[in-house]
């Protein structure tokens, strides 16, 4: 297959997308609109400076950038732009689906939003991104981790106070060193009680025993990354038996240096052990890559034939909390550009 016939094959592919993040979503163009907007907040205002800013030595840089490139999120009308931009980028992938990730806690006690506000901005966001861009999109919302406890309690108060429709889920992202999962047990379960799925962040730069904690301390449904499950045979063997799947970021993982090189990246071990692998962007703007490519990574590296990239795509539909007939919808699309079942001899 040719570079050329494989990205002909995979963007036309029907898709879902289950690990992004609204910031981090922002293409450079839209990052260089808000960056020349606000200015005098540390996020360069030339292309080639802010690409240059997007190249991190570690884990820890990675988040000193985010939060920088967070702080120019200064109003509601900038939550609308962000939301709005992603379906838009999703859109031209042939994403029909994304649960994204919001960090409320970032919006209203960092940068002084109204709570209501943020949810209203992503309420007009989420319309327009159907009405123009055909995308449904759902929210998953989640605790900055560097901020501890006390945000965990701001965030889950947000949500219990204004949660909009979509929303789907209650994570736990930012830094894992020195941030345990069991201390937010408590915020944990209210998020459950009121409907929310969990999806935390767990094992991309620390040991299998943050997923384990995830799991037993947080009821975890869905672990973002989780890489590390590929050292512990007992987890790999309790995920794949319970179809707990693992948000799968490969392009991530090596940006942000949780893995040395692409070829050191354990996508295939967590795949022949049986667990339900799905693939994710994370902060596509910030990592320079796509959905897309992401697919494109599971065929040039990992292997992956036409059929197991189908495979993938309706793995994450599987494992997504999308609606029963968005779910069915978005299912039978895929099915039907199966090559082993496509009535199409047209089809790629």
């Amino acid at each position: 297959m040719t570079d050329h016939d494989l990205a002909r094959f995979v963007v036309g592919l029907p898709k879902a997308e289950l690990h992004l993040h609204l910031v981090g979503a922002a293409s450079v163009p839209t990052v260089l609109e808000l960056a020349r907007r606000h200015p005098g907040g540390g996020v360069p205002t030339d292309e080639a400076a802010l690409r240059a800013f997007y190249e991190f030595t570690d884990f820890a840089h990675f988040i000193e950038v985010y939060i920088a490139v967070n702080s120019l999120v200064r109003g509601p009308e900038d939550v609308e732009a962000l939301v709005v931009g992603a379906a838009r980028d999703l859109a031209a992938q042939n994403v029909r689906y994304a649960e994204l990730t919001v960090t409320p806690d970032s919006h209203v006690t960092t940068m002084g939003m109204p709570g209501e506000a943020v949810a209203e901005a992503l309420t007009s966001g989420r319309l327009t991104a159907r009405a123009e861009h055909g995308v449904e999109l759902a929210w998953v919302f989640d605790i900055p981790g560097e901020l501890g406890l006390p945000s965990g309690e701001r965030t889950i108060d947000w949500v219990e106070q204004h949660a909009p429709e979509g929303s789907v889920g209650f994570g736990l992202g930012g830094p894992e060193a020195g941030v345990g999962r069991p201390q937010f047990a408590d915020v944990f379960a209210r998020a459950r009680a009121i409907g929310l799925h969990s999806v935390p962040h767990a094992g991309e730069t620390t040991g299998p025993e943050t997923i384990w904690d995830a799991v037993r301390d947080l009821g975890a449904e869905r672990i973002g990354h989780g890489i590390a499950a590929a050292h512990d045979p007992a987890l790999l063997a309790h995920l794949a038996e319970h179809r707990i799947a693992l948000e799968v970021c490969p392009t991530s993982n090596l940006r942000t240096r949780a893995v040395e090189s692409i070829e050191d990246h354990p996508f295939a071990t967590l795949r022949d052990a049986g667990v339900v692998v799905t693939l994710g962007s994370d902060d596509p703007g910030m990592f320079d890559t796509t959905l897309q490519r992401e697919y494109e990574i599971a065929h040039d590296v990992f292997g992956l034939d036409r059929e197991a990239l189908v495979d993938l795509a309706e793995a994450s539909v599987d494992a997504s909390f999308a609606p029963d007939d968005v779910r069915w919808a978005l299912s039978a699309e895929i099915d039907a550009y199966r090559p082993s079942t496509a009535t199409d001899p047209s089809a790629p």
